[in-house]
């Protein structure tokens, strides 16, 4: 008996980890900013109504499985700190959104497990979680936002970071903060889902490294049966190498590993210059 609930300790452990965030959780964890009064309403959004409070960004929270929205303020005077905390179904759900609306015009700061942000605006992921905060402040808000930010990143997630597949990923000639998770869609392709991918520089040329989780080896191997009708090639799948002849997208080498289809994918379209080394390598490690 005992043996059996060490097993069930094991097993719903990392569950309570990723526990749904309650709007009341959220608020509760809100810390006490020196001049700011944190404001009794909060309001809570789902896939049914996201649309009335972000209008066109809607789409692409859903389809990186957002589950629900808690919009909270500070308030001091005329001015405001809002902070929207977005609940996705995975951490990797969570870093994908984050990854997907980085910009370029912001710098990186050590919140969660990453952020960026400037004077009034701070965006990371913890855990499930991507926050969003921002304030209409005329001064400099940032020391606060941040205090805010590392209080609530704490709580979700002391140890948030990159997906552990993608602290796989070989570190020679990755771009900095180029580290993606794409839900679906993956370059054009609808059957092409929970892609983890990071872009490199090397020799000249820059390209893709991904790796696609099927969740199964029969999994990946439905994936190209699909992929294989629409490139109309007849090659017999096993696990391996094998070369995708992507009428769109180029010649993309791919190593099919258990639940694994790792590849190297250059948007031009040309032979990646050591690719098949550098699939071998991360296949290594999965």
């Amino acid at each position: 008996m005992k043996q059996i609930n060490y097993l069930l300790l094991f097993f719903l452990l990392p569950l309570c980890s990723l526990k749904a965030q309650t709007p009341e959780e959220l608020k509760s964890w809100l810390p006490e900013i020196d001049g700011w009064e944190i404001s009794g309403e909060v309001e809570v959004f789902n896939s049914d109504n996201l649309f009335d409070r972000i209008n066109g960004a809607a789409p692409l929270f859903i389809e990186n499985n957002f589950r629900e929205m808690t919009s909270m303020e500070y308030k001091k005077g005329s001015e405001y700190i809002t902070i929207q905390a977005y609940r996705h179904a995975t951490p990797e759900d969570a870093f994908g959104m984050y990854a997907a609306e980085r910009s370029s015009d912001l710098a990186y700061l050590p919140v969660g497990g990453e952020a960026q942000g400037d004077k009034t605006n701070l965006y990371f992921f913890a855990g499930n979680m991507y926050l969003k905060m921002w304030s209409n402040a005329s001064g400099d808000v940032s020391e606060e936002l941040q205090a805010i930010g590392k209080a609530l990143a704490g709580r979700l997630d002391a140890d948030a970071g990159y997906p552990s597949v993608i602290r796989l990923f070989p570190a020679e000639g990755q771009v900095p903060y180029s580290a993606a998770y794409i839900t679906s869609n993956f370059i054009g392709h609808e059957f092409l889902r929970a892609v983890y991918t990071v872009k490199y520089e090397k020799e000249g040329q820059t390209f893709q490294l991904f790796v696609l989780d099927g969740g199964s080896s029969a999994g990946v191997k439905n994936i190209l049966i699909r992929y294989m009708a629409f490139t109309k090639q007849a090659d017999e799948l096993k696990e391996g190498a094998l070369l995708v002849k992507d009428r769109y997208n180029g010649d993309i080498p791919v190593l099919w590993k258990g639940r694994y289809l790792i590849g190297v994918y250059n948007e031009n379209g040309d032979t990646v210059a050591g690719g098949d080394d550098l699939l071998k390598e991360l296949a290594g490690k999965l």
